[in-house]
């Protein structure tokens, strides 16, 4: 292998292999990309299982955006399945409407009504919070405290391990909440799947941009950087790691997948119970607030538009971070900001290196966001060091 390049790029998920891309085709810059996994696309993989159903492997990966020049930038490798993410939450022994809306209402009156009555209900419930300071402020601001705690309150725990008044309003603002019969789990303007896969379209980002990049899979940053020639770095890892956790560990939670298939004959079962025919449960995703140890089941063939006659589901346990686990979701609270806070202040000192993507900006972005700013990033890199 080569050991001179443009650019070392650590980790292969959308960040790192979409500025690869540019890279390579916009300026003719060569990169070296590891991995320490065993393919490539980061926590957005996917694969065809054992009855045929393509499985996300890291939980359901929703794509959405409202950036043209997202779309217009992924669709280079992918066609779509458009999809409109349909969800719902199981309590009280019943499937619940969920994000709250107009049709929640009238499940939880048990009789038809109006955008205004509903309306008119939430501004008795909601509490008179002027600038929420947590996630439970700001939903009770929202809803109240009936609706709080029926949806919201017992998730968040399983979830994080942590209350919702100790975690930033963002958690649970990101879902939106509605006073018409929008059924929508999201709310950007363009949702759908690639049609072939994730990993399928990496696949033709990586052919895309030729020669130019190498990818090496099972390979730890730290056992490479010293014996590689680079001019920039690009670090998409977890930003405590890199600088080897001088100041502590940033909190994370993880996450532990339970898949489970079903053959033809099972399907025709449940669908005595649901009434939807090919598939486990009526919808692409339940949740579990109140009961179960895990948060939620996703059959995702009702989003792919797989024409299988088995389908799988996956429930999803939320796990403490340690040794082994994937670091998933970074904790918003106070102190793991301010942790971030003093980290990011030692980036200033890094020449050459470019920190971006979810785990080394520690926030929680959704796949367009990144994908928007490794585009902004590679603008920032071509006006630095132009064509090869």
């Amino acid at each position: 292998m080569d050991s001179d390049f443009d650019f070392l790029i650590v980790g292969a998920g959308f960040s790192g292999l979409v500025l690869a891309e540019r890279l390579s085709t916009q300026l003719g810059r060569s990169s070296l990309v590891v991995e320490k996994r065993d393919h490539i696309g980061g926590n957005a993989y996917d694969y065809i299982d054992q009855v045929g159903i393509r499985v996300h492997k890291y939980g359901p990966h929703y794509f959405r955006t409202n950036s043209d020049r997202v779309v217009k930038y992924l669709s280079r490798f992918t066609q779509w399945n458009p999809i409109e993410y349909e969800v719902r939450s199981f309590t009280e022994g019943q499937f619940w409407h969920f994000p709250v809306n107009l049709n929640t209402f009238e499940q939880f009156l048990g009789r038809p009504s109006t955008s205004v009555e509903f309306e008119g209900w939430l501004r008795k419930q909601q509490v008179d919070i002027k600038s929420p300071q947590n996630s439970e402020e700001l939903i009770i601001s929202q809803v109240g405290w009936e609706l709080y705690r029926k949806f919201y309150e017992g998730y968040t725990l399983k979830h994080w391990k942590r209350h919702p008044r100790e975690l930033a309003p963002s958690v649970c603002g990101r879902i939106p909440i509605r006073t018409n019969r929008d059924n929508r789990y999201l709310s950007e303007s363009f949702q759908a799947l690639p049609r072939d896969g994730y990993t399928t379209m990496f696949d033709r980002l990586l052919e895309a941009a030729g020669e130019n990049v190498t990818v090496q899979l099972n390979t730890q940053f730290q056992n490479i950087r010293k014996n590689v020639s680079f001019r920039h770095l690009i670090y998409t890892g977890p930003i405590d790691a890199y600088f080897d956790h001088s100041l502590g560990e940033l909190p994370y939670r993880s996450l532990r997948f339970e898949l489970e298939s079903f053959s033809p004959e099972q399907l025709a079962q449940r669908e005595l119970e649901h009434g939807r025919p090919g598939f486990w449960q009526p919808f692409l995703q339940v949740n579990y607030p109140n009961d179960y140890e895990f948060t939620r089941i996703v059959e995702i063939k009702h989003a792919t538009g797989q024409l299988s006659e088995s389908s799988t589901i996956v429930r999803e346990y939320p796990e403490d971070f340690g040794p082994g686990k994937e670091p998933y979701y970074p904790i918003p609270t106070p102190d793991s900001a301010e942790l971030y806070r003093r980290y990011k202040r030692l980036t200033a000192d890094e020449e050459n290196v470019s920190f971006i993507g979810r785990m080394a900006r520690y926030r929680y972005f959704n796949m367009d966001q990144v994908v928007a700013m490794a585009l902004k990033e590679f603008d920032r890199l071509a006006e630095r060091y132009g064509p090869a």
